[in-house]
């Protein structure tokens, strides 16, 4: 069975055109639309690292549809 704690891999943060983030193996190509963030490191630290600066889920798209009322 897998387990998180055997992942060694080293993972990156990348963002969407509309400001949503995840994470990709550093060592691939991102998907496409997708772009460098900057973080690098585990799993638990890019996801740590998402969790404190995505405060806001809404697409950007969204958010600014909602300013402009």
């Amino acid at each position: 069975m897998y387990n998180d704690e055997e992942d060694k891999t080293i993972y990156k943060v990348v963002v969407n055109h509309e400001e949503q983030y995840s994470i990709w193996p550093k060592d691939k190509e991102n998907a496409l639309g997708w772009k460098d963030e900057g973080k690098v490191g585990t799993k638990e630290e890019c996801l740590s690292h998402i969790k404190v600066i995505w405060t806001d889920m809404r697409p950007l798209s969204l958010r600014k549809q909602m300013d402009a009322v």
